[in-house]
């Protein structure tokens, strides 16, 4: 298939440093090339892919771009992807909602993956006018909100199995690896490791529009002989980083639509320790790659049980369940159904 994968321009491909959406972009395309696809990606000027790159900006917006409009060059690749589309079987897009109005008249089949957060009012009736646009949801819980849009699959994300190397010897400190943010809840994480008297080491940025909750609620909480804040940290450290946990913590406060870190952990072999919310219970094996807790009493006694899980059996269903082919797969699968969908609806060559 000619496969056209439209990423976000925030973070190179893949990125960086932080940046769920674009790594799992990159994952996905790599995989689609070894797989004899050909494929096309719009992304950074600076991203790293084995398909055909169509540079849109020089440089990821996040670390290069002035900040005032990051629409504007959206706009531009949007009307780039247009230009070409007949060069294309599918376009696949990974922009949010930005695009529907052309999606809705693009001559080509194409899908969206919806990577955030849906429990906004606003989106509700955007989705519900644009139900012909087919949407795949990363959980089964990131659909609840909006159970009027176009749903076509659910598909996991997935990561090579080469990437993060398997960590079998028992880990030495807590980790905490994401965003600064009120819903991530890096705080919940310092409670759990004082009262556990466990290091805890944080690998963590803090965007912008953050600051000022970690200026006011987090920064002084750093403060404390057993914690130490990293800060963000790019893709080399990573799998000593987490491949010398104990466990990952993640006590978020949110609906997660998907959860990367928890994967990255358990193809570690790194157990979680996860507040129930959106995914987790759809990505953690309760009592077998980690615990889903509701309180924080609960996540304080999990984390002292959570050293007794076998790092062996969490490296297996990372590599039975969360392989970047297996979801490679699962995409080509779905094109190859909407593009036969596609086929159906269009009338025969002379046809009235």
């Amino acid at each position: 298939m000619r496969i056209a994968q439209v990423s976000p321009l925030t973070e190179s491909v893949p990125p960086q440093f932080y940046g769920g959406t674009e790594r799992v972009v990159a994952y996905l395309t790599d995989e689609l090339v070894r797989l004899g696809h050909q494929v096309t990606l719009f992304a950074t000027g600076d991203s790293r892919t084995s398909a055909a790159l169509c540079p849109v900006s020089p440089t990821a917006l996040r670390l290069g771009g002035s900040g005032h409009d990051d629409v504007a060059p959206h706009l531009l690749m949007l009307e780039q992807v247009a230009k070409r589309t007949r060069e294309f079987d599918l376009v696949h897009f990974h922009v949010a909602h930005i695009h529907f109005p052309l999606a809705r008249r693009l001559d080509r089949a194409h899908v969206t993956t919806l990577h955030g957060r849906l429990d906004i009012m606003e989106l509700a009736p955007l989705y519900r006018e644009f139900q012909d646009i087919p949407v795949v949801s990363i959980s089964d819980a990131q659909r609840e909100p909006l159970p009027d849009a176009g749903w076509v699959a659910t598909i996991h994300h997935g990561l090579p199995l080469d990437l993060l190397p398997f960590q079998p010897q028992p880990g030495r400190y807590l980790a905490f690896l994401g965003r600064v943010s009120p819903e991530k809840r890096v705080d919940r994480a310092i409670e759990i490791a004082k009262a556990c008297n466990q290091r805890l080491r944080i690998a963590a940025k803090v965007d912008r529009a953050d600051r000022p909750y970690f200026e006011r609620e987090i920064r002084h909480l750093l403060d404390h002989p057993l914690v130490e804040f990293i800060g963000e940290i790019d893709e080399a450290p990573k799998a000593d980083f987490l491949g010398g946990a104990t466990a990952l913590l993640f006590p978020i406060d949110w609906p997660e639509p998907f959860g990367l870190v928890m994967i990255e952990a358990l193809a570690c072999g790194v157990p979680v320790v996860a507040f129930r919310g959106g995914s987790v219970v759809e990505i953690i094996d309760r009592g077998r790659t980690g615990f889903i807790v509701d309180t924080m009493a609960e996540a304080v006694e999990a984390t002292r049980q959570v050293a007794r899980l076998d790092r062996g059996h969490c490296r297996a269903e990372f590599e039975r369940r969360f392989s970047a082919s297996r979801m490679a797969h699962d995409y080509a699968a779905l094109y190859e159904h909407l593009l036969s969908r596609r086929r159906k609806r269009q009338p025969a060559f002379g046809a009235a």
